[in-house]
């Protein structure tokens, strides 16, 4: 059964509809925040669909793989650095999920290592 206005099943942690470019934070069954907008990976760098868990977090983290670029507010949820994280909203990723800046402050404080994240198709 999906949490009511999101294409997800988890009670806890962060849904993203890559179709829609939209996320919300959910907590306690119900959705706490959003939808927001967001952008993900562009060809060649697709964000990967199923069910992960937050990894770690960096509050200004730097992309070693693309010029250094700043991530502002990094909540990484795969392994091979994909993460939530302050970007633009036009621009496709590598593979990240980009938020606004206030966005990405409130997954990076809502959001503890371990907790749920949802990305459907």
């Amino acid at each position: 059964m999906t949490v009511a206005g999101t294409p997800c099943d988890i009670t806890e942690g962060a849904c993203v509809r890559l179709s829609t470019n939209e996320s919300w934070l959910i907590s306690g069954g119900s959705v706490s925040y959003g939808p927001v907008p967001t952008t993900s990976g562009r060809p060649g760098y697709e964000t990967p669909v199923g069910y992960f868990s937050v990894l770690w977090k960096v509050e200004l983290d730097h992309s070693r793989d693309f010029g250094m670029a700043e991530m502002p507010y990094s909540t990484y949820f795969v392994s091979n650095g994909i993460a939530f994280h302050e970007g633009s909203l036009t621009d496709p990723s590598h593979g990240c999920i980009h938020l606004s800046r206030e966005a990405a402050a409130k997954y990076f404080h809502t959001l503890q290592v371990g907790d749920q994240v949802q990305v459907v198709a």
